[in-house]
């Protein structure tokens, strides 16, 4: 799954050519880099570009959105695959595989993938609308469990808390690669994070209690403390500044 580049092939079946979203996207990056993020504006981008500004609001509703062009396709890949997943297959390693789709298309582009974390991180707007991002796979990969332990009293519990879990595995095996500046095998410890995820909840853990002994008593706990009705972006915000501190 490629990061960026969804192509069209020319009639004649020849090479790929880059369509007007690649340009969008090519332009708002090649001036993120020369002005920074906020100094750009979307006549900038589309002036570059060579298109109009109604050109731009077809593909993205805002200047945020041109950050993060590829995930509405991972989160549709994400939904079907797990649309067709078997109902006798363990779910939580279900979800991990989902999970393992957002990990491919960082990993096609790594100079890309690398280049947006950094400006990310830059840019608080950018910040916020990434978590927004990731609620909306932790949604996904929730709906999926709710509907596989629907016959449980602790059904809905456990999804949500399975999800976050995977995420939270998910993407701090990510950021490390991200982090580092996309060096390393990175698919190997999205292995290993998710694992965890699957030694503790999956269908082998079942009234394993957890398990455990894995880790070591010098082992790390971060308790997140928030009042009530605080925005569940600023909750993983908090959680995510922790954890990379």
């Amino acid at each position: 799954m490629s990061e960026v580049h969804e192509q069209d092939r020319t009639p004649g079946g020849g090479a790929a050519r880059p369509t007007m979203r690649d340009a969008l996207v090519e332009a708002a990056f090649e001036l993120f880099s020369e002005r920074g993020f906020e100094q750009t504006t979307i006549d900038d981008i589309v002036s570059l570009a060579g298109v109009g500004r109604r050109s731009f609001f077809r593909y993205f509703p805002s200047k945020e959105a041109v950050v993060f062009p590829d995930h509405d396709g991972c989160l549709a890949d994400m939904t079907a695959f797990l649309g067709a997943a078997d109902p006798a297959g363990d779910p939580v390693e279900q979800v991990c595989d989902a999970a393992r789709l957002v990990l491919r298309m960082y990993a096609g582009n790594p100079a890309f993938s690398v280049g947006r974390y950094r400006l990310t991180k830059q840019v608080p707007t950018l910040r916020i609308h990434e978590l927004s991002v990731v609620w909306r796979y932790e949604r996904t990969l929730a709906g999926h469990l709710r509907t596989r332990y629907a016959a449980r009293s602790d059904g809905a519990l456990r999804a949500d808390v399975i999800a976050a879990a995977v995420v939270a595995a998910h993407n701090y095996a990510l950021r490390a690669w991200l982090r580092s500046g996309g060096e390393g095998d990175v698919g190997a410890a999205v292995d290993e994070a998710l694992q965890l995820v699957v030694d503790t909840w999956g269908n082998g853990a079942e009234g394993g209690g957890g398990g455990g002994g894995g880790g070591s008593q010098d082992d790390e706990v971060v308790v997140m403390v928030a009042r009530r009705g605080t925005p569940m972006w600023r909750v993983v915000q908090g959680v995510e500044a922790a954890l990379e501190g």
